[in-house]
């Protein structure tokens, strides 16, 4: 079984939280990038950013070798933004239509996650949407502890995935 980790990390936290589950399950890696991005630097980036989520905005992608639709199991992570999923996971998710693949969703926040899961699995309707996990900041707060998270839900996740 072919598996994918597609990540989208703003500030760190997700890009962490998808190599640590991509080590775990030995997946292949695509990390998501606009090709302009917001800077992370400052106040500015929370308006700038909820901006883009409210209306709808689908950034540019940088193009990427991976075909995700080579692939059995896709792990999909992102921050929540404004508590839904990123613009940049809205561009790749609204270029990939993906059908009949088994489906993990996971998220790092700097608050609650709101209807991020809710929002994505909505757009991933016709997929198998094993589970789901989200964790604060995994880079601010006790890191060590949160990667052990991490490898326990990956974990049990193995007999949800056959």
């Amino acid at each position: 079984m072919k598996k994918l980790v597609a990540y989208y990390s703003f500030e760190g936290n997700t890009k962490f939280f998808a190599e640590t589950i991509a080590k775990e399950i030995k997946a292949d890696l695509l990390e998501l990038k606009p090709i302009k991005e917001i800077k992370t630097k400052g106040f500015l980036k929370f308006p700038v950013g909820g901006f883009q989520v409210v209306f709808g905005i689908k950034p540019k992608l940088q193009p990427f070798d991976i075909n995700p639709q080579d692939y059995d199991v896709i792990f999909l992570g992102t921050p929540a933004w404004s508590l839904t999923y990123s613009p940049t996971m809205r561009s790749f998710l609204s270029k990939e239509k993906f059908e009949n693949k088994k489906v993990v969703l996971f998220c790092s926040r700097m608050t609650q996650k709101g209807r991020t899961f809710k929002a994505m699995k909505k757009k991933l309707k016709g997929n198998d949407i094993v589970d789901e996990f989200d964790l604060n900041e995994p880079l601010k707060n006790e890191k060590d502890e949160k990667e052990k998270m991490i490898k326990t839900w990956v974990k049990g996740l193995n007999k949800k995935l056959k």
